[in-house]
Order: C-alpha cells, then structure tokens, then sequence
C-alpha cells in the first residue's frame, strides 16, 4: 500500500496536479483530485488530460496491487476514454474496479466523477506488468514533411494553463495536421523517471484536438473531446516528446484524428491512439 501510494503521490507529475489515493483494495481503488486553476481550461473546466490521468493512474494503482512489486515496469497497454460532462471548478473522484486479472494483464474500469455524483468520464483500461523484461524495441515514427506552421491558434495554444504548465507548444497546426513538442520536465516525470503517463495522455488529446482545429479553421465555436484511444507501447522515456497529429475524417462538426507520440531524440514511438474531437458552430 505504502510503496503504491508513494507512486501516486509522490510521482511529480501527480503532485503537481495534487492527486491523492483515497482507498485501494485487490478489488477497488479510489483517486481524489481537489480542483486547481493549474489543472484546467478556460473557464474552470477540468482539462481532459486531467480526467484521462485518472484513469492511468487508477488502472496501474490495481494492477501494482494485485501483480505484486515485483512485476514491473508497469504500462497502460491499452485505454479508451469517453468524456460524458464538464467539471467546472470542481473536486473529482476517479473510482477503479478490477475486472480480471491475468498472468501480465489487469482489466479495469474507471469511473470519474464529481464529489457530487456527477459522471465526469468513463474509462477502460488494460495495464500491462513486463514482468522486469527487457526495454521494448518499438517502431520508429514516420514524422511529418517538417513544415513549421502554427497557424492563427498555434501561439495561443501555451496559454491555456494546464497545457502551458506541461509546457507543451504548437510548431505545426495547418492543412488537418499538426505537430508538438513536450519538453521533458520535472513537473511532468514519473517516480521511475520517464514522462508520466498522464503528460504523454494530454500530449496525445492536444494533438489530436489540434489537427482537428487545423481541419476546421479558427472560429469562436464551442468544441471538446468526445472520446480518446490510446495505446501506450511502452514506458515513456526520460526525453522530451513529440506528438504529429492528423486529421483523418471530417463529418459536419466531427473529426476523428490519429495521433503519434515520439522521443523527440531518436523518433521511437511510446504511445498512439485516435481522438474523436467535436467542434460545434
């Protein structure tokens, strides 16, 4: 209990963001988020990554605990999110529940929701533990064609202050694609000292939001993230990332945009997955 709780807690990413664990069993685990303008967007809502992180981090509290200590390092192999509300200047709860448990793999579903019951986002899970193997060899991105245009919103995007405090910026956000960096940093890193998941999970949604604002064009419109998929292919390095997102289909005010995460070093892939994003008029 104590050694996952000083994962949880101590983590630097999660500290910053001010996550606590509030219960953890073989079978349930409990994560609190008190509200802090530093985790949000525009207008006190809940940043989505915020929500996301949640869920990584419930779905690794069950897996340390029912694989043991000993099965590391741990990875979110696979998540889907489907974003049901807005928290808006509120505290979240993220509840955890193992569905099955095998020989690396733990099953598991989490709810997200406001202290007063509202259901904020609802998330499955599939975390693997490597079982101390060797690093995985993963594939090499095929980057981008290296424009660096961030268009009208690129210079705006740092603002928003839970992206801002990821450091994360825009160096190419044109034509339904886009491109950004996150600088490794304190304030972002895992206890083992990688990228924590959550900071790669809101690399990953700005990306994809991103390429689907670059589809559409700025406007004063009303838009967030339906859904998100995501596979982690393994533990993030310690190095600064980059993220190339692509707007894939556009239908009236959906988009679907696929999305990979890379050392910005050596282009290995850590993480892919396609956003749903919606942008209404």
């Amino acid at each position: 209990m104590e050694t996952i709780r000083r994962w949880v807690e101590d983590s630097p990413y999660s500290r910053f963001l001010g996550v606590r664990l509030d219960y953890l069993s073989e079978q349930t685990a409990r994560i609190v988020l008190p509200y802090q303008d530093e985790n949000s967007n525009p207008g006190n809502v809940l940043h989505g990554g915020c929500a996301a992180s949640l869920g990584a981090i419930g779905g690794q509290v069950l897996a340390r605990a029912v694989l043991g200590e000993d099965s590391g390092p741990w990875h979110t192999a696979q998540m889907q999110v489907n974003y049901l509300a807005a928290a808006i200047g509120e505290d979240v709860v993220a509840d955890a529940e193992l569905l099955r448990r095998g020989k690396q793999l733990c099953f598991i579903s989490v709810v997200v929701h406001t202290t007063e019951g509202k259901p904020i986002a609802q998330i499955t899970t599939t975390v693997r533990g490597r079982m101390g193997a060797e690093p995985a060899q993963t594939v090499k991105s095929a980057g981008d064609q290296g424009e660096a245009d961030p268009g009208p919103m690129g210079p705006h995007i740092g603002k928003v202050p839970f992206i801002g405090n990821r450091g994360i910026h825009v160096e190419h956000m044109t034509g339904g694609t886009s491109r950004l960096v996150m600088p490794f940093r304190d304030d972002n890193a895992d206890l083992a000292g990688g990228v924590h998941e959550g900071a790669v999970l809101a690399l990953l949604d700005t990306a994809g939001a991103m390429a689907s604002w670059a589809e559409s064009g700025p406007g004063r419109y009303k838009a967030s993230t339906a859904s998100m998929q995501l596979q982690n292919l393994a533990p993030a390095p310690k190095a600064d990332l980059v993220a190339y997102g692509r707007c894939v289909q556009r239908d009236n005010e959906m988009f679907w945009s696929d999305v990979e995460v890379a050392s910005a070093e050596d282009g290995q892939v850590t993480a892919r997955g396609t956003v749903l994003y919606r942008i209404l008029t």
